[in-house]
């Protein structure tokens, strides 16, 4: 048996390493200290500061054992090696420790290449970068190797001598071939250069000017290819100082990081500023991890982060955290140079900092609420608390839900909407736009909508038997489980007339909303059914009826958008161009019109006594 109280007694009074494992001898928690006995021996103690992971990681340690280091320093590198080898349950773990690209130039060859590395290294080179997209690096390249010829190849070329013949690229004039001796040193390093300054953000204006000065110089000796590919230079130089953030190794460089926790889980968000630029963004979630406290999360957060990452910043701004003064001294050895931590206090370094958790926040309520949507599409239990309710004993994996959106009659469309096992399936989302129907009618726009489905849905059956359509290619032919409309009982009962007139046995239901708007329940073969608004299939179905209302209302607003409220007045007898557009810069807009009174619409100048009538009959008539 291991006795704890001895072997706590034993430790010694110098920095290292501690490793808490349970009764199977496995390992539950890497620690560092600065004193092995006082910071083991505080596991051990009660204590009210104790977070509650904290205290229940205490009630599994069975047996330790521990490591001396000379100093802090190694017991932290020591600490981080051991936590990314053994991955331990009750350490908070950087999952996704990553490392960012940045552009390359190897300038200490004679003849510089370009490309894009992960690894950054102290060897005389120019980095630039980080990058948190690995697209945007590659873009930088691929557009300055179009401007400029640059090699492609990684062979060793040394000056003065021959290497191979030129390849394709020097065919294409993508490479001016200094392999095989074409170009001087001189010559190849003047257009590196012109690379760096590019790169560095230097004489932008000064380089496009003389580019441009180029340019006219052959538009007026007429060789207009010339000035065309000089054109080209021009506009691609300037899509790489829109999409391009930089980093010089010798400038000053920040990091901005900050933390959202709720009960159960945090969000990690960093910043990279380079050249008081934002470059870039990136955050981390830590799950499960009730109980801890903010500053042990963003501690083990810069431990891990840094010792995975090559590039460290001159400035971290970040919360404060325990072990500042070790953390501080081991990353000034990492980076080879003086790295501060500071909490910014005011200013504009204090709004970003706060911008930062802002997007922390924001960034765990996403994940959040995506993680709750996988959940629910794993336990189907109200899905089957649906077809119960409704006394249906097949499977309800694909529904189908319809509404129908308009103004006053005109733009009419209908949305279909499909969830499969419970999750919206988007690309089998369809829009109609009503054709039989005139005025805002909404039952007949519904049935429209349904029959148009329901017939595609036949005839694209019917093709599949003669083979002249693969299932994959459908949009129809895969029939609902269940229908549910947006709408009451005319709705519910015009859907299930045609469904039966066509021989086709799906069930149909309304989903009735109360007089604030919000689902109230379903309508099923004439009875309201009444659900309890907190249980998973109430929240299910207001899911499904605002996703079909959300859908079907951006297409009315495409079509709306497209053809202009104003045209609505071209229906109305008696109104010319000359009076819609006196109408619409008096009233604004068209519910106002639609609002006004016989006497309002005679105050528009244009307006008499028949065409303020026409006005009138024509709203009254399309209520």
């Amino acid at each position: 048996m291991f006795d704890l109280k001895y072997n706590v007694s034993i430790l010694p009074h110098s920095p290292g390493v501690y490793i808490m494992k349970n009764d199977k001898l496995e390992i539950l928690y890497v620690g560092k200290a600065k004193d092995l006995k006082k910071r083991v021996s505080q596991y051990f103690q009660k204590s009210q500061n104790h977070s509650e992971k904290t205290k229940t990681l205490v009630k599994y340690i069975k047996e330790f054992e521990y490591i001396v280091t000379q100093n802090e320093i190694e017991a932290l590198i020591l600490e981080n090696n051991l936590i990314k080898k053994y991955n331990p349950p009750y350490n908070i773990l950087l999952k996704d420790d990553k490392t960012y690209p940045f552009i390359k130039i190897t300038v200490n060859e004679d003849f510089p290449r370009l490309f894009s590395t992960k690894n950054y290294i102290k060897d005389g080179n120019l980095y630039f970068g980080p990058f948190t997209l690995s697209s945007a690096v590659n873009e930088i390249i691929s557009v300055l190797k179009n401007i400029f010829p640059i090699r492609n190849c990684k062979l060793f070329i040394k000056e003065g001598t021959i290497s191979c013949k030129p390849c394709m690229y020097y065919q294409i004039k993508k490479c001016n071939a200094p392999c095989f001796g074409l170009v001087s040193k001189e010559e190849y390093n003047n257009i590196i250069n012109q690379v760096i300054e590019i790169l560095s953000g230097k004489n932008k204006n000064e380089f496009i000017r003389s580019l441009e000065e180029k340019m006219t110089y052959y538009y007026e000796q007429f060789e207009y290819e010339k000035a065309l590919l000089i054109r080209d230079k021009i506009s691609n130089i300037n899509l790489i100082f829109e999409k391009q953030r930089i980093f010089l190794g010798n400038h000053k460089s920040e990091d901005y990081i900050n933390i959202f926790k709720d009960d159960n889980d945090a969000c990690v968000q960093i910043f990279f500023l380079r050249d008081g630029k934002i470059v870039g963004r990136d955050h981390f979630i830590f799950e499960n991890i009730y109980g801890e406290f903010k500053e042990s999360i963003i501690e083990q957060f810069i431990k891990s982060f840094y010792g995975g990452t090559a590039q460290i910043p001159n400035f971290i701004y970040s919360p404060e955290f325990f072990d500042k003064d070790s953390i501080e001294k081991w990353i000034n050895v990492k980076a080879g140079r003086k790295v501060e931590f500071r909490i910014p206090k005011k200013g504009d370094k204090k709004n970003l900092f706060d911008l930062v958790e802002v997007n922390a926040k924001m960034m765990l309520r996403k994940f959040k609420s995506k993680k709750n949507l996988r959940l629910e599409s794993k336990d189907k239990t109200y899905l089957n608390e649906l077809a119960m309710i409704l006394k249906i004993n097949s499977k309800l994996e694909r529904i189908e839900a319809y509404d129908i959106s308009n103004i006053s009659g005109f733009d009419s469309v209908g949305s279909m909407v499909v969830f499969n096992n419970g999750l919206p399936y988007t690309t089998q989302y369809r829009r109609f736009r009503i054709k039989s129907v005139q005025g805002s009618n909404d039952y007949e726009s519904m049935k429209e909508v349904v029959l148009r489905r329901v017939k595609h849905g036949i005839r694209e059956i019917e093709e599949l038997k003669e083979g002249s359509l693969v299932y994959t290619s459908g949009k129809f032919c895969v029939f609902p489980d269940l229908i549910l409309i947006d709408g009451g009982r005319g709705h519910v009962n015009l859907v299930e007339e045609l469904l039966e007139e066509m021989n086709i046995n799906i069930p149909v239901c309304g989903m009735v909303k109360d007089n604030k708007h919000r689902t109230r329940g379903l309508i099923y073969k004439n009875v309201e059914i009444n659900i309890n608004i907190n249980s998973s299939v109430m929240k299910f179905i207001t899911r499904v009826q605002d996703e079909v209302h959300r859908y079907a209302i951006s297409y009315h607003r495409t079509l709306r958008d497209k053809r202009g409220l104003g045209s609505i007045l071209n229906e109305i007898p008696n109104i010319g161009s000359k009076r819609r557009r006196e109408l619409m810069l008096y009233f604004k807009d068209i519910n106002s019109i639609k609002r006004a009174s016989f006497d309002e619409l005679l105050k528009v100048p244009s307006m008499d006594k028949k065409s303020s009538n026409s006005i009138l009959e024509f709203f009254k008539s399309n209520k």
